[in-house]
């Protein structure tokens, strides 16, 4: 099925159209998904939540719009929308950091050859969602002030921090 196809059958919210979308890109969303939460059954709910708004507001889907950055767009906004729910950003957020850092001494565990992703993965929920919203979805701090109901100087504090705690995981984790 063309991608064509898809889109005219979601227009009419057709099922199996509607399958086939899902199809196309939940892998990949479920990697953005995950960049937002270490739990993998978690993510997988966040997907799902984010694709039942992406085809109950299909009609509002413009096709001179990229439509795998629409729908990464809704994604990340249900991500957020959960974490809104259910965490709050504190400066105790960093404690936890200090023992992850100081957790992993086994090569093993992570080796030279970890991404980056599982970095920034150890970052407390807060660090790494600010993290996620500023670097890769490129959104600026008075808007993720907005977004998790928390002031401009947290976010910034926040992210400072965050970078903080990366870059002495790339120095352990990489620089041996």
């Amino acid at each position: 099925m063309e991608l064509n196809e898809i889109i005219e059958g979601c227009y009419e919210n057709s099922r199996k159209h509607q399958e086939a979308l899902y199809n196309l890109y939940a892998a990949k969303m479920l990697g953005v998904c995950l960049t937002y939460t270490k739990d993998r059954d978690l993510a997988q709910d966040i997907l799902h939540d984010g694709f039942f708004k992406v085809f109950k507001k299909f009609h509002q889907y413009d096709t001179s719009w990229s439509l795998q950055g629409w729908i990464r767009r809704i994604i990340v906004n249900t991500a957020i929308d959960h974490f809104r729910k259910t965490n709050r950003i504190s400066p105790m957020d960093f404690q936890e950091a200090v023992y992850l850092v100081g957790s992993y001494n086994n090569a093993a565990e992570i080796s030279k050859t970890a991404d980056l992703s599982m970095l920034i993965n150890m970052l407390p929920t807060g660090a790494r969602t600010i993290f996620n919203l500023y670097t890769i979805e490129g959104y600026k701090h008075n808007e993720i002030a907005k977004m998790l109901s928390i002031s401009e100087g947290t976010s910034k504090s926040q992210l400072s921090k965050a970078k903080s705690v990366l870059r002495e995981l790339v120095t352990k984790y990489y620089e041996r």
